[in-house]
């Protein structure tokens, strides 16, 4: 009859729209389709939602990958460094690296506070003798300041004969090397330092 409402159709129809919207409750539930999709440990799909898939990592941005050594223990850990804009932006571990595979410790992880860090001091900062109080230098004066000491150091301890023998060494220079230097730094240190004439050259790994 017209104008009659089949009140059966409509129960059937918000039952329907009920099981519709429980069933996308369902399927949009993490655990619902880790197990009843193929996704059984949650690794992949299972656990995507909407927002994550429009989430892009942070170094998808960068403009170059440049491979590192991590500055801090004596392992050596390998890093990637990515820059955008001539500026360092993340810094992760180097899966291609033999000693970590990609893994970092939490100080390794943390590397980019050492680059970007509000702590990190980008001046010399040089405080006399006697001094109370800290001065900012430019970095030519400070190495000139640098030299003069070494040379300085070196002529007082130099010894060209003991006991009749030639000798042709300082005392007065010494260096004791940090395990974080790699081999070709170390190289470096101990040619630098031979040919200064010193002769008491070690490093903390040895010790």
């Amino acid at each position: 009859m017209p104008g009659r409402v089949d009140s059966g159709r409509i129960v059937a129809r918000r039952r329907g729209v009920s099981a519709m919207d429980a069933r996308r409750w369902a399927q949009s539930w993490p655990v619902y389709r880790q197990f009843s999709g193929r996704d059984k440990l949650g690794l992949g799909a299972a656990v995507k939602s909407k927002r994550s898939a429009h989430l892009t990592p942070r170094v998808a941005a960068a403009d170059e990958v440049i491979k590192s050594v991590c500055p801090y223990c004596a392992v050596g850990c390998g890093q990637q460094v990515y820059v955008r804009a001539g500026k360092v932006t993340q810094i992760e571990g180097d899966p291609d690296s033999p000693v970590s595979r990609g893994r970092l410790c939490p100080k390794g992880s943390a590397s980019l506070q050492l680059t970007t860090g509000g702590a990190r001091e980008y001046k010399v900062r040089y405080r006399r003798p006697h001094g109370t109080g800290w001065e900012d230098l430019d970095l030519d004066t400070a190495m000139d300041m640098i030299a003069d000491r070494v040379i300085a150091a070196r002529k007082a301890g130099w010894q060209d004969q003991v006991d009749g023998a030639k000798t042709r060494r300082t005392l007065g220079v010494a260096s004791l090397g940090g395990a974080t230097l790699d081999n070709e730094e170390n190289y470096l240190i101990k040619k630098l330092f031979t040919a200064l004439g010193a002769i008491q050259i070690e490093n903390q790994a040895r010790i």
